[in-house]
Order: C-alpha cells, then structure tokens, then sequence
C-alpha cells in the first residue's frame, strides 16, 4: 500500500509519474514484434496476482466491455463488448467487432499485436474502514485482466453473421429479463446493410494477465470491516440514472 497521502507534494509527484507511466505502457505494451510486450502490459504485485485460467475466463465473461488498444497505424483505443471463446487456443480467443469506418480497423487487417483490458468493479477504500486507521492510508481496490495477441480480421459476411449471432444471443441472455428479440428474423436486406458497416476481429490470446488489488494481503478483521463499509458505500451513478440526467442536458 502507498504511504503518503493523497495531498502530500510527494503523492501528487507519483501520481504524475504513475500517469505518464501508464501513458507508455499503453504504446509499449501493443508494439509489434515485442516478446516483452506480449508477456507483461501491466505492473502486478505477486500479491495481486491472479493465474487461475477458469477465474479469468469467468470474470471475462461477466464484464465482456472492455478497452481494445492497438498502435497500428496509431495509438488507438476502442470500447466494445466481446465474446470470449474458452475453447479457443490455450488461453481463448476473443471476438468483437467495430465500425468500419473506425482506423483501427487498420489494425485488424495487419495482424497486429493488441492488448484488451476487461475493467471490473473498484471503489475508493478509507482507513477508516480499518482497525487502525492512524496506521494506514487511502487507496483504491480494483479487478482488472490483460488479454495481448494479435487481430485477425473477419469481413466475410458469412462468418461475421455468425458472430453477431452469438453476440447477440449472449448479451439478450445475460441483461434483458424476458428476452424477445429476433435477430435471425431479421431480414436479409437490413442484415446485409449492417454487416457492411462493421469490421470483425478474433485474438487469439497469447498472453494473459489478472490483477485483482482487493486488499486480499490484508488482516482477516480488516479484510471483514473493507465488506462491511461497502455494503453502505457512496459510488457512481449507475447506467439508469447517469442516462436520465443526461437526457434532460440542455
């Protein structure tokens, strides 16, 4: 855990470094051809380190939204869900697509290196919710995992219905109560229409990487008072209320 402050001069001087750091990381991480890259996009303390392939995959699957970073022929960052295959490779193979229009889709077509970052809940931790805050400091508990290999485009029409297919029926599953909707009765001419417009893609994944900072490092007695305090912690708005207000900006 770090040991200053957040309003310390020192914590706002390694805030800025970790910041520019990231900033680098990002670039290097996708760079083509880099067996480093490939095998490490993310600082993991042993600690916070999750190898456990089926967890990985579990929470990959439940928090499908994610941050897809390539460098060719620029620094670009798209956010999309995906679809995992488990079974693809020894590490699985995700599946996505994007707009055609999109300039990642650069990458896509010369197979380059990429990094895809699945984000799961965080939350800001108090000492006070320690059983020795005069001893401890601010800090933030997060879970994220780093899937790296490279894009393979998928622009036939064939093969890319089928992933939309899956996606759909997926995504239909997992958030609407009752699901209704039809994507096979859609007809031919809208399909056509939609399929091109997007450009698909599968990673196979080489590389692998969790890091879940969860304060599992932690007293058991501390560990209890972090579960408690969050079950009655301010966060974020949710989706709902984040889109109504947004509805009613003028």
């Amino acid at each position: 855990m770090v040991t200053q402050s957040y309003y310390e001069p020192q914590w706002y001087s390694f805030v800025v470094k970790r910041r520019d750091m990231l900033k680098t990381t990002a670039v290097a991480v996708v760079m083509e051809g880099t067996n480093e890259a490939q095998q490490q996009t993310v600082y993991i303390p042993a600690r916070h380190k999750v190898d456990d392939l089926a967890y990985l995959h579990d929470f990959m699957d439940e928090f499908a939204f994610v941050d897809l970073i390539t460098t060719t022929p620029s620094l670009q960052i798209t956010h999309i869900p995906v679809l995992l295959d488990r079974s693809g490779g020894a590490n699985g193979t995700i599946f996505g697509h994007i707009a055609k229009a999109n300039p990642q889709t650069k990458a896509f077509f010369a197979n380059a290196l990429a990094t895809i970052v699945f984000h799961g809940p965080h939350s800001y931790i108090s000492p006070a919710w320690y059983t020795d805050p005069a001893h401890a400091v601010p800090t933030w508990n997060f879970a994220a995992v780093h899937a790296s290999g490279k894009l393979k485009a998928i622009d036939e029409p064939k093969p890319l219905h089928a992933l939309l297919a899956k996606m759909v029926a997926k995504f239909e599953k997992s958030y609407v109560p009752n699901p209704s909707y039809d994507f096979a009765g859609l007809s031919e001419a809208y399909v056509n229409g939609m399929l091109g417009a997007i450009v698909g893609f599968e990673l196979p994944i080489d590389s692998l990487e969790g890091k879940f900072k969860l304060g599992q490092e932690r007293s058991e007695p501390d560990k209890q008072k972090v579960l408690t305090n969050l079950k009655t912690a301010n966060h974020e708005r949710d989706l709902l209320s984040l889109t109504a207000s947004f509805y009613k900006k003028k």
